[in-house]
């Protein structure tokens, strides 16, 4: 069945592979952004070229009827009232993009559900992530299907901090890198393209109406083991400098939400729902070849030797005084 799809968004780290798959499966894809990624999307995909914070532009979405709508760029309760103005009575399908970091971390339940709660203490991010999906549940006239996803890959390179820039410099150069804990937490990995098999499955699909879904692989990697096979990718060898989280965070407070928030536990997931829905599905369990996307574009945008930024100097000049009093202790 070819249905009418819009996607918010449509050339991001998760999102491009969702719109390829989607055209790939017959539907009719437009996909509205401001036109200013360097990603291309692919032929047959209708471009609308505007922007989330131009009522005029955005308000136009609305004035036609769409089977499905796939928001992958609603971050903020204020962004969710907007689409449920636009869209509400004007899509058969809402699909949220929310965020996997919105499951409550506890060391005794660290295999996560659906019915694990959305409870996030640490982190704005997430708690800003949870107003949108009670906003969006108890909204009239649209019919939602929610998507939380957890550490999906493609162009970014997978960091403990969300510091993938600074990582991926030091690595090249030499420097210490940090690693919260002993670095042996399992941590789940995810390739966009593998993400996008069931999530476009979900399409039209009725049993994903009103229902929480997460899509992710069923294996996990230790972080020093993502860091490693980082550097195999690079060429280099890690210098990893293994720091607790309590430590860290008092160093540089906004670490607290990546960190308390998402990172530091261990993270598994149970993806029997999404399979009863969807359909079974695989993901790749290679490491190396989970991160070969990654670390391409890592390459093709630093070279093997980038230049200095000064925009990174107080950062870097932070972690390496946390790698040098961290390694004094032993």
């Amino acid at each position: 069945m070819s249905l009418n799809v819009l996607f918010v968004g449509g050339t991001g780290q998760i999102s491009l592979p969702c719109v390829e798959l989607a055209l790939a499966a017959g539907h009719k894809v437009s996909v509205f952004n401001r036109g200013q990624r360097d990603a291309k999307l692919p032929a047959g995909v209708t471009s609308i070229v505007g922007d989330m914070k131009d009522p005029a532009s955005y308000r136009q979405l609305g004035e036609r009827h769409w089977d499905v709508v796939a928001q992958f760029m609603v971050f903020t309760p204020d962004q969710m009232q907007q689409d449920i103005d636009t869209f509400s009575g004007k899509t058969s399908q809402y699909i949220f993009i929310s965020s996997a970091s919105v499951y409550q971390k506890s060391i005794h339940s660290y295999v996560t559900t659906e019915a694990t709660p959305a409870v996030n203490p640490y982190w704005p991010y997430s708690q800003a992530k949870i107003a949108c999906e009670t906003l969006m549940k108890a909204a009239k006239g649209l019919p939602w299907t929610n998507v939380r996803p957890s550490h999906t890959v493609r162009s970014g390179l997978p960091t403990m901090m969300n510091d993938e820039d600074i990582v991926a410099r030091r690595l090249l150069a030499g420097q210490p890198v940090l690693v919260a804990g002993d670095g042996n937490a399992p941590w789940t990995l995810t390739r966009s393209e593998d993400f996008a098999k069931p999530f476009v499955k979900l399409f039209g699909n009725p049993a994903a109406l009103g229902e929480d879904f997460h899509i992710t692989g069923d294996a996990a990697f230790t972080w020093d083991a993502i860091y490693q096979a980082i550097g195999r990718g690079l060429g280099v060898e890690p210098r990893i400098v293994h720091v607790p989280t309590d430590t860290l965070v008092k160093y540089h407070p906004d670490w607290l939400g990546p960190l308390r928030g998402d990172k530091s536990w261990t993270t598994l997931f149970d993806n029997s729902k999404i399979k009863r829905v969807a359909g079974k599905f695989t993901c790749e369990t290679d490491l190396d070849k989970i991160l070969a996307e990654p670390v391409r574009h890592v390459k093709k945008k630093f070279g093997a030797n980038p230049p200095a930024d000064p925009a990174l100097a107080a950062m870097n000049a932070l972690i390496d005084r946390i790698a040098t009093e961290q390694s004094a202790l032993g």
